[in-house]
């Protein structure tokens, strides 16, 4: 029997759909997202245009299924108007069914704020918000190349909740340089006085491929002191009834990420826009595989809705799946039900339960008669419990 047709589903898994809109008014060094700064006016009209045409090349392969989230990236897509999302979102909703609660996200930045353009954006059925504040001290904010001040962070947040979203998500960075334990938990304390439902805590990290590789900020704080600052964030935040769900996600309870959830657990995802990823189950021959699309805006506008926009296409063979899975799920402080390795990859648990025996043996696993979940020391050295999953070639 060969290892394709061991694959098979008895149910696909959920489809969300991802939009990635390039544009910024500054490209931040620490940056390695596709993003491209603005020197002219927006090609809004354009680029609509070519995402609507590159969603309606996608629609065969995903006939009959629902959505079951929508997250506009970027880039800053806020700097979009709301006109030219309703546009997109109407289109959406006319090819691709959904329930009348989804959970549809905008990111935004501070710098792009507006207090009528986000209340138009509420009434486009957009219902979350999520803001990448990053910092709310100036000096540190300077070194991160944001264009936005504390002050206009605040005001943001602000104009937010009087534009009538409930429910947003605030991004910060810690391990700046020069950050004391002191700056991070202010920082910290300051987000959480602007009740978000939500809280993003991301470590900075020098990414090839962006300036501060090249240009490494000196004070970067040393490994014990970044083990502090988490530490005690993650006290501060569960002491203010925040649950870490996710390696950098806090929620309020029953404000996890729907969008986020989907990647974690293995669903499928369109990926529409330039430089956007994709990953779709197939069951009429049982395939799995990633995509992506051509990332420089003026390429992707010109080949959209042609089998030349995508820059990458991958299946996930027999041998690479538990991988695959295991990378996202284990992400997850809750691990993941048992039945969603077959539901959401068509291959069968025992197939790797001696890869989940080893994972327990070393300590990193601890496996119920539903659950598989990392344990402390598992989560702990996350990257440690993944790899056991990867084949060697």
């Amino acid at each position: 029997m060969t290892a394709e047709k061991l694959r098979q589903f008895s149910t696909l898994p959920p489809l969300s759909l991802y939009i990635h809109i390039p544009w910024c008014i500054k490209k931040c060094p620490y940056c390695d997202f596709n993003s491209h700064t603005t020197e002219d006016s927006l090609p809004e009209d354009e680029y609509i245009d070519a995402l609507i045409r590159d969603l309606n090349s996608e629609l065969p392969k995903v006939w009959g299924r629902r959505l079951h989230s929508i997250f506009i990236g970027g880039g800053t897509p806020s700097l979009f108007s709301a006109n030219a999302l309703d546009r997109l979102l109407a289109h959406i909703r006319s090819v691709l069914p959904g329930a009348t609660d989804m959970e549809i996200t905008l990111e935004a930045n501070p710098g792009t704020f507006e207090q009528e353009k986000f209340a138009d954006y509420r009434q486009l059925g957009i219902n979350r918000l999520s803001i990448g504040i990053q910092s709310f001290d100036d000096q540190q904010l300077k070194q991160l190349g944001r264009v936005h001040t504390g002050l206009e962070a605040r005001r943001a947040i602000d104009m937010a909740t009087s534009a009538g979203f409930e429910n947003f998500n605030l991004d910060l960075m810690y391990a700046l340089p020069g950050q004391t334990t002191e700056m991070a938990l202010a920082d910290l304390n300051t987000a959480i006085l602007c009740q978000p439902q939500h809280l993003s805590q991301y470590q900075l990290t020098i990414e090839p491929n962006t300036l501060f590789y090249t240009q490494t900020p000196t004070q970067l704080p040393e490994n014990d002191l970044i083990w502090i600052m988490q530490e005690q964030s993650q006290r501060v935040l569960s002491d203010h009834g925040f649950e870490q769900y996710e390696v950098s996600a806090y929620a309020k309870p029953g404000q996890h990420s729907r969008h986020n959830m989907n990647y974690w657990q293995f669903g499928d995802y369109l990926g529409i826009g330039a430089g956007a990823h994709g990953k779709l189950s197939d069951a009429s021959d049982n395939r799995v595989y990633r995509y992506s699309k051509l990332r420089q805006p003026k390429a992707y506008m010109q080949h959209a809705g042609t089998e030349e926009i995508i820059s990458q296409l991958n299946d996930i063979s027999f041998e690479q799946m538990d991988f695959e899975f295991m990378l996202n799920a284990l992400r997850l402080k809750v691990g993941f039900n048992k039945a969603l390795y077959p539901l959401h990859s068509g291959q069968a648990l025992d197939t790797i339960q001696y890869k989940l025996d080893q994972a327990v043996e070393q300590g990193f696993l601890e496996i119920t008669a539903q659950q598989i979940r990392p344990t402390e020391r598992g989560y702990l050295f996350l990257n440690d419990l993944q790899m056991l999953f990867l084949d060697e070639e």
